[in-house]
């Protein structure tokens, strides 16, 4: 809901935008939020992250995976160094794709139904996967996959950031991220190296595909009684429908004609669909250029070529704990760290958590690079090498405590990221975006964000082999640097402000309105 603003302000407002005047104003819409009802709001919003949770056992699918089918007996699925790379690699371009079909199927289907339509490719994807006779069935599961996840991360904050009010939607805005961190860790720990064999999982890698859809099915079973957005629903026409589907969302024994009255009249001015000539306006491609320019400064900071890489960059710097606990206690941290910002975004603001993020992964970043060029690790000679057979001479020195700072330096990175430039570009997303906008904009972000993904990704190795390991990690700090300056010139606080009141700070330029 809308805080009040002061008469003279209000009598210059729209109607889309006119609130209750005073003191009066704030002291009703703060009793309207503390008297909603957030049970089933919550139910919907945990509906719709199983995507998430989904789509991050998917993205990471590949890392325990790869061992085993490159030890397979059956040459037809026996991987090498080349496959493998394509292997993990082409769920971004699927990712990408998914992103382009949701600038169509957000508008037209609707944001609930879009995320219901993932779990098409997604289920194939997994069967594809699970049942696999060659490298084909492999690619092509992958790549559906990826497909469900870019259709879902453009689809999910949507959905989530239109059926909360300004209370609580910080706090759901980082669900989706909690939700892919969890199902990273469940692949992991489904993943991880059986004990008795060497290239042997806990679960079978076929197994392991079939474990994916279960969150899939679940989605699905509890989104069909779950209601669509009533902002989309109004921008149908369905006025009736957007009414139950608030009432639903609030309680029936809340206040919520007011706040629809309010979506509606807001709503009513961006029923047609944005033109050629409308992207010109500021109102429309200053939200748009934001939006995208955060997830083009997410992914040049080098997150996805981290992660992805996590346990390569390990061997590379010697660390002393073996490599698979190190990426294990990094996607702990990960977890912890958007927990932390999820409770938080709501009090101390979106942009001081950015500006915090991305110093700690400027400091991370830095602390790497300088630690790489200054001490080298001589025993290996590029991150591609394969390295595990000579990890028996390491013990020999096991009291090199200077080697756990790139762990420490990987682990506030990912802290750093999961607690402000991970979750909140995602939301800032939904939340700026301008209603009319909105469906192709989050799929031009989604578009944007993994072809840039799969662009570092695929130039990452390269770029280590060329030049060392340390000027990924000096460039990253360079772009973590350009993220504060980002945050500070062109970033909105959206703290507590509703999505009308958002709008009508872009459409008109006035920093009352944020007030």
């Amino acid at each position: 809901m809308e805080q009040g603003l002061r008469e003279p302000l209000v009598r210059k407002m729209s109607s889309s935008y006119r609130t209750f005047p005073g003191s009066a104003g704030r002291r009703l819409d703060k009793e309207y939020l503390q008297s909603l009802h957030n049970k089933p709001l919550y139910l919907a919003v945990f509906a719709a992250v199983l995507g998430n949770f989904s789509f991050g056992f998917a993205l990471v699918y590949s890392s325990p995976v790869i061992p085993a089918l490159e030890a397979h007996p059956n040459p037809a699925l026996r991987l090498d160094q080349h496959t493998a790379s394509w292997f993990g690699s082409v769920f971004t371009i699927g990712a990408a794709l998914g992103g382009l079909s949701a600038m169509v199927l957000n508008d037209y289907l609707g944001r609930k139904l879009s995320i219901m339509f993932s779990a098409v490719p997604s289920a194939l994807g997994y069967v594809l996967l699970a049942s696999a006779q060659g490298f084909g069935m492999l690619l092509l599961g992958r790549v559906l996959t990826g497909y469900a996840g870019g259709l879902t991360s453009a689809s999910i904050p949507v959905y989530i950031s239109e059926i909360s009010h300004p209370g609580v939607r910080g706090m759901l805005g980082a669900c989706p991220q909690i939700m892919a961190v969890l199902g990273s860790l469940t692949l992991y720990t489904l993943g991880n190296p059986n004990p008795g064999s060497l290239a042997g999982l806990l679960l079978d890698w076929r197994w392991l595909a079939v474990a994916g859809e279960v969150p899939v099915l679940t989605m699905i079973i509890l989104l069909c009684f779950m209601p669509n957005s009533p902002r989309f629903l109004l921008s149908q026409g369905k006025e009736e429908e957007a009414l139950g589907s608030l009432s639903w969302l609030r309680g029936r024994d809340t206040d919520y004609p007011r706040e629809y009255e309010q979506i509606k009249d807001a709503v009513r001015k961006q029923t047609q669909k944005v033109s050629c000539a409308e992207i010109k306006d500021p109102f429309i491609y200053k939200p748009i250029l934001i939006a995208v320019g955060m997830r083009f400064l997410q992914q040049l900071s080098g997150v996805t070529c981290v992660l992805m890489y996590l346990q390569p960059i390990f061997k590379k710097t010697a660390v002393i704990l073996e490599p698979e606990y190190d990426a294990a206690l990094v996607g702990l941290v990960r977890l912890f760290s958007v927990a932390i910002a999820a409770v938080s975004m709501d009090k101390a603001g979106r942009k001081i958590l950015l500006f915090v993020s991305a110093a700690v992964m400027l400091v991370s970043n830095l602390t790497m690079g300088l630690y790489i060029h200054f001490v080298p690790a001589s025993q290996n000679a590029t991150i591609a090498n394969k390295t595990l057979g000579s990890s028996a001479n390491l013990p020999a020195e096991p009291t090199n405590y200077i080697t756990l700072i790139p762990l420490l330096a990987a682990m506030f990175f990912i802290m750093g990221y999961a607690m402000g430039w991970g979750p909140i570009t995602w939301l800032l997303m939904s939340e700026i975006l301008p209603l009319k906008a909105r469906g192709v904009a989050s799929g031009l972000c989604v578009v944007v964000s993994w072809l840039t993904a799969f662009t570092l990704t695929q130039l990452f190795l390269h770029v280590v082999v060329a030049f060392g390991l340390e000027v990924p990690f000096l460039f990253f700090a360079i772009i973590c640097a350009g993220n504060i300056l980002f945050t500070g010139c062109c970033v909105p606080e959206t703290k507590g402000r509703s999505l009308e009141q958002i709008e009508a700070f872009f459409r008109t330029g006035r920093r009352s309105f944020m007030r």
